[in-house]
């Protein structure tokens, strides 16, 4: 039983084997005519190759040949623009018009603006003027009623009447005693006494005549009177207000026919400010409009934290159409000897040397020149050292300005 199984997988195999070999032929043969089928002839061959040779002559010459062109075109234009003295815009350097204008912020304040106090106690009982009123100089703005000083004054002139009464009987009394004494009916103690006496009396006439002068004042203190010709700026008491001597503000008043203006002028500046220097002030709320006045004073000293000078610029002020308070721009014109030189604002070149500009020498060559920088202008720049007047500089360097090159220089029109 065993050997029959053995010998029927023995005979699968063999005919397994056999049927893989048949297989194998089979694609062989078939292999063996699809190459028998192609054999391309020489001809056939020297075509396909003269066809490649053609495609890679007409790559090579509709793409790379104008490519070569367009390098060598652009390495030609290039040394051109190398080899080409670039084109500037220069400006001689000259100096700036011999007046000085420094233009400075400033605030507005009165020439004189002194507050109104009570100087006696007790109630409002009339008020004259009100804010934006106009006063004269001795003008009733108020007046008090202070019953106190009125009944102590009445008491006052009553002890001064006393007094006077007392003086005249002591006088008669003492010159009385007096004439008697030259014919022995008195002694001379008793003159001594009534003398004295008439002495005392009327020491008590100058003391009394001394408080009613007191109280007279105090008395004239119910009427409150402008200090000075002004305009009321401050209001601070009505009708019946109870005030207190020295302690109640009742007005402020300024004096706005002529006004100041306080600006604080840097350290460079400061010694070509004087007082009678010419000024001119600003205000952006009348534009079109400029007011001259003249520097009054100055410090005359540096305040060390901003290293300004303080500087009083007065102005006058008739039709009053400045006011006090307002913030104004103020220039203050001078005459310079010796002006600084100018420059563009575009010819400064900031670089890690400093401030520099590009020098165009006598050769037409740029050199950077180091300079010292004055005031800035905005546009305009002062020079204080490192140029001189009629130098030629470039307004606007460009990068391809630099060190040692050589220009072609293009005078720039004047602002």
């Amino acid at each position: 039983m065993a050997e029959t199984t053995e010998e029927q997988l023995r005979k699968e195999i063999e005919d397994l084997k056999r049927r893989l070999e048949k297989r194998n032929e089979l694609v062989s043969s078939e292999a063996k005519q699809a190459i028998e089928r192609w054999q391309p002839s020489s001809s056939t061959i020297w075509l396909i190759l003269l066809t490649l040779v053609i495609l890679f002559v007409v790559a090579f010459f509709v793409g790379w040949i104008p490519l070569h062109r367009r390098q060598a075109l652009i390495y030609a234009e290039a040394h051109e623009r190398e080899s080409a003295q670039p084109r500037v815009e220069v400006i001689e350097v000259t100096r700036s018009n011999g007046k000085s204008e420094l233009e400075l912020p400033g605030s507005i304040e009165a020439l004189t603006e002194a507050p109104i106090l009570a100087r006696a106690n007790g109630y409002i009982k009339r008020r004259l003027v009100d804010i934006g009123d106009r006063v004269a100089e001795g003008q009733v703005v108020a007046e008090i009623e202070e019953p106190e000083v009125d009944a102590q004054l009445a008491q006052a002139r009553a002890d001064l009447a006393t007094a006077e009464a007392n003086v005249r009987l002591a006088g008669i009394t003492a010159q009385r005693y007096q004439d008697l004494l030259k014919s022995d009916a008195v002694s001379k103690q008793d003159v001594d006494n009534y003398n004295g006496d008439y002495a005392a009396k009327q020491a008590m006439v100058q003391s009394a005549a001394a408080n009613v002068k007191r109280l007279e004042e105090m008395e004239s203190f119910k009427h409150v009177y402008a200090p000075f010709s002004g305009v009321i700026t401050l209001r601070n008491v009505d009708v019946g207000a109870l005030v207190n001597a020295g302690n109640t503000l009742l007005f402020r008043v300024a004096q706005i026919s002529t006004l100041r203006t306080y600006v604080n002028v840097p350290q460079s500046d400061a010694d070509s400010i004087h007082p009678g220097q010419q000024a001119r002030l600003k205000v952006a709320n009348l534009p079109g409009r400029s007011f001259a006045g003249n520097v009054a004073r100055t410090a005359n000293s540096l305040d060390p934290t901003s290293r300004t000078m303080l500087v009083e610029v007065q102005v006058p002020n008739p039709t009053g159409a400045l006011l006090p308070g307002m913030y104004a721009q103020v220039e203050l014109l001078s005459a310079r000897p010796q002006p600084p030189l100018l420059i563009p604002g575009t010819a400064l070149v900031i670089r890690a040397e400093g401030a520099q500009v590009a020098l165009v020498r006598p050769d037409r060559t740029v050199h950077f020149q180091p300079i010292e920088i004055g005031r800035d202008f905005g546009d305009r720049l002062e020079v204080l050292g490192g140029l001189e007047e009629g130098n030629t500089i470039i307004v606007n360097p460009r990068d391809d300005v630099r060190e040692g090159v050589r220009v072609e220089p293009d005078k720039a029109a004047r602002n």
